[in-house]
């Protein structure tokens, strides 16, 4: 469930389900199952609340000036990288980064429901493969260096 929440998504649900001895390919499905449901659950959210803050005029105004003038300057990046920038942005597990924002940006700028849907999934699985091999990474090389200073009489 912590792969469902914007701060943690995969960086925190999935070193959590290993650490707490979940065989690693359960962890990994189930994990990158519940992040990618984000982006339809985002795009439904955000697509039911614009349409029913729209007529308010403070958000009308709000939304016009903030997302028509970022879909403008970002419109050059887009046509760029398009939505393969979009697997980019959701894989790379860093701060700020993740379906949830993801969606968010696709939802700003335009890009089409189904795609998004498919290359936010895509980034998911990416960021997953990722966590997975640095949780691994970590943990072997905290093990071998613990074993490094235990054989030593360090500790």
């Amino acid at each position: 469930m912590l792969c469902l929440l914007p701060v943690s998504e995969l960086r925190g649900g999935l070193p959590f389900a290993l650490s707490q001895g979940v065989p690693p390919l359960p962890a990994y499905l189930y994990c990158v199952a519940f992040n990618a449901l984000v982006a339809p659950l985002v795009f439904f959210f955000l697509s039911t609340l614009h349409k029913l803050l729209l007529p308010v005029r403070f958000y009308r105004s709000l939304f016009d000036r903030v997302v028509v003038r970022a879909r403008s300057k970002l419109q050059c990046k887009v046509e760029r990288f398009g939505y393969w920038g979009l697997v980019l942005f959701v894989g790379i597990p860093l701060p700020i980064t993740g379906a949830y924002t993801g969606t968010l940006g696709a939802w700003i700028l335009g890009m089409e429901r189904r795609r998004t849907l498919l290359f936010v999934t895509i980034g998911v699985l990416l960021s997953g493969l990722i966590v997975s091999l640095a949780y691994y990474l970590v943990t072997v090389l905290g093990i071998e260096a613990l074993k490094l200073f235990l054989k030593s009489g360090r500790l």
